[in-house]
């Protein structure tokens, strides 16, 4: 969820303005305001989404060995549930890390 709030503070103006999207921009501040503020408190955000992520993979990798139970299918269906946890996991990263460099990289160059 905080990778979300990353992408539409930083990312979403960054991407429409550079595809020639300001006028949708526009129309979108206008019927949401909240994305100004969320704009302006970009390194709250970032470190916001960062510690929630740092939460969830020490959770995650505490939780890599313990055991699934016993019956076949429910087992089948735990160790599908840990790949998906992780695969999520590993998305919410890499949008956060896109809107890191949307956010912080790009403004440099």
């Amino acid at each position: 969820m905080t990778s979300i709030g990353t992408l539409v503070c930083c990312v979403l103006p960054a991407v429409m303005v550079s595809i020639g999207a300001g006028a949708a921009l526009a129309g979108l501040v206008s019927a949401a305001p909240q994305l100004i503020w969320l704009s302006e408190q970009k390194e709250w955000v970032f470190g916001a989404a960062t510690a929630a992520l740092a939460v969830s993979g020490a959770l995650l990798w505490n939780a890599r060995r313990l055991p699934c139970p016993a019956d076949r299918a429910k087992a089948e269906v735990c160790a599908s549930l840990r790949r998906w946890s992780h695969r999520i996991y590993g998305a919410a990263v890499v949008l956060t890390l896109i809107g890191a460099v949307f956010a912080f990289g790009l403004p440099l160059l």
